[in-house]
């Protein structure tokens, strides 16, 4: 029997995590970095993941800066393209980076704004894992894990467009499944509940809002970032090898609150 230790290394896999310059997408850089990963930081400002990355060589790891706002299609050319120059391949594509830019009823949405949130939650993780596609068959096999949300599951009023995007995302990644697994591809979604990120800082910067989700959970608290990233290594590594189309909540007990 194999070392289930062991099934975790990532030695010698390249990464791509979008959206990694702060919260979850920092975390999960940093986790897959630390188990050996060669992890492509990616986010819009170049600045930003230069700054994450300066302080993940520190740590000595391995690791490359790339801007690329996901929502731009030359910027998304550039990011996989760049990341095959430098370390020679994909093996596992993170699609972290999303956006919510509204918060109100589905009657008053702005159609600008439902384009830009399918766009970039949808859209980009589509675009970019078809990009990856035919890399990481040439190597053998991938795992490719988006970041939906339990919202994606259960909507809460106002976070409609949003809840409808992250609703997507989980079916695109049940289809990238079927249709990948044949070329040793896996795909998966994670759907985190409330994580303390500057994304979700509307809710627990006002007390009172945080303590009315809190008092729900049956954890009784929100999360941090990192509690995302042993999830995220189990599905980007042969410690999952078994695990595909899956949809794994880690939400402190949101889905079977009262």
């Amino acid at each position: 029997m194999n070392s289930i230790k062991n099934k975790f290394d990532l030695t010698g896999k390249v990464a791509i995590v979008t959206g990694a310059s702060k919260g979850i997408g920092e975390s999960i850089a940093r986790g897959l970095a630390e188990y050996g990963a060669k992890v492509v930081v990616s986010s819009r400002s170049q600045e930003a993941v230069d700054n994450v990355v300066n302080a993940m060589k520190e740590d000595g790891r391995d690791a490359l800066a790339i801007a690329c706002n996901v929502g731009d299609r030359a910027q998304r050319a550039h990011l996989i393209q760049k990341t095959v120059d430098h370390y020679g391949g994909v093996d596992i594509l993170i699609n972290n980076a999303a956006t919510n830019p509204v918060f109100g009823k589905l009657a008053e949405a702005d159609e600008g704004a439902f384009d830009k949130i399918m766009d970039i939650n949808v859209k980009a993780c589509f675009m970019l894992a078809n990009a990856c596609y035919p890399i990481m068959k040439s190597r053998g096999g991938g795992a490719i894990v988006n970041i939906a949300s339990v919202e994606g599951l259960r909507p809460s009023f106002g976070l409609g467009m949003y809840s409808i995007s992250k609703a997507a995302l989980i079916m695109l990644t049940k289809s990238q499944a079927k249709e990948w697994g044949r070329s040793g591809i896996r795909s998966n979604a994670i759907c985190p509940g409330l994580i303390q990120t500057k994304f979700s800082a509307a809710i627990w910067k006002d007390e009172t809002t945080l303590n009315h989700f809190e008092k729900q959970l049956p954890s009784g608290r929100m999360a941090q970032p990192d509690e995302m990233v042993g999830l995220a290594l189990y599905l980007a590594s042969d410690a999952g090898s078994y695990s595909t189309g899956g949809v794994y909540t880690a939400d402190g007990g949101y889905m079977i609150a009262g």
